[in-house]
C-alpha cells in the first residue's frame, strides 16, 4: 500500500492538471475546503462530482460503554460528518 498523498503533492498535481501555477491550485483547494466546511457545518450536503457526497448527520442519544471500566453511560445526541463514495469512483477502484 502506498503512502497517502500530501497536500503539497496534491497541489502540484492539481496545478499540473489545470495547467496553472501552484499558488492558483492552492487557492482553489482552500476555497473548496472552506465552502464544503461551511455548508456541512450548517447541516447541509455537498456533492463533489466524481468523488462523492459530504453530509452532516444527526446521531441520537445512545448508551455507550467505557471499555476500561465496563461502565455504561448515556452519550448525548451529536452530529457527525459522513462521506458517501460516488458509484463511478467505487467502480473505478474495484475494476
Amino acid at each position: 500500500m502506498s503512502k497517502p498523498m500530501t497536500k503539497t503533492q496534491l497541489v502540484a498535481a492539481v496545478a499540473e492538471a489545470m495547467g496553472s501555477d501552484k499558488k492558483t491550485a492552492t487557492a482553489a483547494l482552500d476555497a473548496i475546503a472552506a465552502v464544503v466546511s461551511k455548508e456541512v457545518g450548517d447541516g447541509g450536503t455537498v456533492t463533489l462530482p466524481g468523488l462523492g457526497k459530504v453530509s452532516c448527520r444527526a446521531r441520537p442519544e445512545r448508551q455507550v460503554r467505557n471499555p476500561a471500566t465496563g461502565e455504561t453511560m448515556t452519550k448525548a445526541a451529536d452530529k457527525t460528518v459522513k462521506f458517501s463514495i460516488a458509484k463511478a469512483l467505487k467502480d473505478l477502484v474495484n475494476g
